[in-house]
């Protein structure tokens, strides 16, 4: 990087592949637009450059990810062209298991009580953050077939749980929730812990007494417990309740598409892959979607508000403040895709965005 650059905050785009080659544009476009000191490298990985030349990642990428800039921006991976996914599984678990990037943060958030598909619930019901345990569990890819495609097979998948692990995401839980403010600007004061432990005894028990040790050291914090099922059924039954959740990898994998449905469906959702003080990745929650690929369908919502959440991470919180301003007037505006209700393009409600920034 030059010298007279050296002072502006370096981000990595990494678009990828189906629908992420539509959203990431509209998102840089809107970093751009709040004239945040930042400088975007964009780079390749993704299905076309490996049906290309078989790069998944390239030698050193994480390292360089890692030394050479603050943060990353990631649109989705999956392509039907590749029918193993190797890439996506090799780009993107790579970086985060890699990269040791353990806190899968996904806020929940309803900007409008129409995009919510419960009666009488409106955008203050609607403000909790899940946390996700991201290097761990059963997506660690532990596990094989036995006696393939006869009628003995076995296959196993296990789930991996380290003392480590799981005590630095349920910390970082509880220190979440004293650092952060609800959007009305309350503090939150809850942390629930959800799990499967009458079932999953051995991987439940390390996350019960864990959880019990943590939340003694913040007696401020209301600490709660609650399973996995019940959880489901309660988050669609009364959301209110909810404020800062922790679970693992899976099941936080899960109920963020769930919870993403309260907030107008996996087009509306960010999230961010943090480790604290190391560079960490921003992704939007919703994956490539080859069905709609390439007909400027897609939402450029749940993109453009991880690229807030980036800026935010970078400590630019006025331009994040500005973005997540203007989704919320183009949400009431109309000024959207078809899936929450209006009927501009990707690329136009990108422009949107980009223009109410720059005004």
């Amino acid at each position: 990087m030059d010298s007279k650059n050296a002072a502006l905050k370096r981000i990595a785009v990494i678009p990828g592949d189906g629908i992420g080659k539509e959203v990431i544009p509209q998102a840089v476009k809107a970093i751009q637009a709040t004239g945040a000191a930042v400088e975007l490298t964009e780079f390749d990985w993704g299905s076309d450059r490996y049906l290309r030349d078989q790069t998944t990642v390239p030698p050193d990428g994480f390292a360089m990810l890692t030394r050479d800039f603050d943060a990353v921006l990631v649109g989705a991976f999956g392509d039907p062209r590749v029918k193993t996914n190797i890439h996506a599984k090799e780009i993107l678990l790579g970086m985060r298991f890699k990269m040791d990037l353990y806190a899968n943060v996904r806020p929940v958030r309803l900007l409008d009580a129409a995009l919510c598909p419960l009666k009488g619930v409106e955008p203050k019901d609607v403000d909790f953050v899940v946390l996700r345990e991201n290097t761990e569990g059963v997506y660690t890819d532990a596990g094989g077939v036995f006696k393939q495609g006869t009628s003995d097979e076995i296959a196993t998948q296990e789930d991996i749980n380290t003392r480590k692990g799981v005590e630095r995401i349920i910390r970082y839980a509880f220190e979440y929730c004293q650092t952060h403010s609800k959007l009305d600007g309350s503090p939150r004061s809850k942390v629930l812990m959800s799990d499967k432990s009458n079932a999953m005894t051995h991987a439940g028990g390390l996350w019960q007494r864990v959880f019990k040790e943590v939340s003694a050291g913040y007696s401020a914090i209301t600490a709660q417990h609650m399973y996995v099922d019940a959880l489901c059924m309660q988050m669609v039954r009364d959301p209110r309740q909810f404020d800062v959740i922790v679970t693992n990898n899976m099941f936080g994998d899960i109920i963020t598409d769930l919870a993403a449905g309260l907030q107008g469906g996996l087009g509306m959702a960010a999230s961010g892959n943090i480790h604290p003080g190391k560079t960490s990745m921003f992704e939007p929650v919703h994956g490539s979607a080859p069905p709609i690929a390439g007909k400027n369908e897609a939402n450029p919502f749940g993109a453009i508000l991880t690229a807030a959440m980036l800026l935010r991470h970078l400590e630019f919180t006025k331009e994040a403040d500005r973005i997540e301003a203007a989704v919320l007037e183009a949400v009431r505006q109309k000024k959207t895709t078809q899936d929450i209700g209006g009927s501009l393009g990707t690329r136009e409600a990108g422009n949107w965005i980009a223009n109410r920034l720059s005004s």
